[in-house]
């Protein structure tokens, strides 16, 4: 049965001006699997929760909870979770839920990891445990952003290219700069003209490939559509396939 937990702030990391993270304990919190998430919450002026929901970054090993989130300008939560600091009280619904997870994808030789904005979370949480480094012979991260100090976590996803320099590629895309070693563009093109696959030095195919989308519903759309032009199709429990995916707003 769901319930709401208290929360409290141990640490803020703000990577840019708007962009952040909170991590927080909150000790009656149940086992989780990476890739879930859960409802963060304050409590309003009425006793009641205003909350929504966050993929959980964090490691599903770890003491603390983590997520990555953006102030939305008219959202009635996320400027004031935008404000909060170490100490203060937060709300958590318990338990995790979702299915973006690795039990429900295919095992394959290739896992694509494709991630716009905050999209990123749910893979950094299933990248920190050890089943995909042993399902999958290759696992590649495609990463994309709007500018280059949007890009999050680099010292994880740097540490974890250390941690696996045989399995894990990095592809990090940005869409309104040009820095060397990045791409520049957006995913569906730049998988439709194939720069994603050259770069990450791998195909893209529906007989060795599964694919995991995390982000905004527009990218998740079009690359559906490139994908499935590939030869890759929605993977459902009773009709499996390749392209497993979650939608952010």
């Amino acid at each position: 049965m769901a319930q709401w937990l208290d929360a409290k702030v141990t640490r803020r990391i703000d990577w840019n001006d708007h962009l952040f993270s909170l991590v927080f304990q909150c000790a009656d919190f149940p086992s989780y699997k990476a890739g879930q998430f859960t409802k963060v919450g304050m409590l309003d002026g009425e006793d009641k929760v205003l909350s929504r929901p966050y993929s959980l970054v964090s490691n599903p090993q770890d003491n603390e909870l983590e997520i990555i989130a953006v102030p939305v300008e008219e959202g009635a939560l996320s400027p004031k979770l935008h404000k909060v600091s170490e100490g203060d009280s937060l709300k958590v619904l318990s338990p995790a839920t979702g299915f973006l997870v690795l039990d429900e994808v295919p095992e394959s030789d290739v896992l694509w990891l494709v991630a716009t904005g905050t999209g990123v979370g749910p893979f950094l949480s299933i990248m920190q445990t050890e089943q995909p480094w042993q399902s999958y012979k290759k696992v590649i991260l495609v990463y994309a952003v709007r500018h280059i100090n949007d890009m999050a976590y680099m010292p994880l996803i740097e540490s974890l290219q250390e941690k696996y320099p045989g399995q894990l590629t990095f592809v990090p895309i940005v869409s309104r700069e040009q820095k060397e070693g990045y791409l520049k563009g957006r995913i569906p093109a730049l998988l439709e003209n194939h720069h994603i696959q050259e770069c990450a030095g791998c195909g893209l195919h529906p007989d060795n490939s599964q694919v995991m989308l995390c982000g905004n519903p527009d990218m998740i759309a079009q690359t559906m559509s490139v994908l499935e032009g590939f030869g890759l199709k929605k993977h459902l429990r009773r009709s499996p396939g390749q392209i497993s995916m979650e939608r952010y707003w």
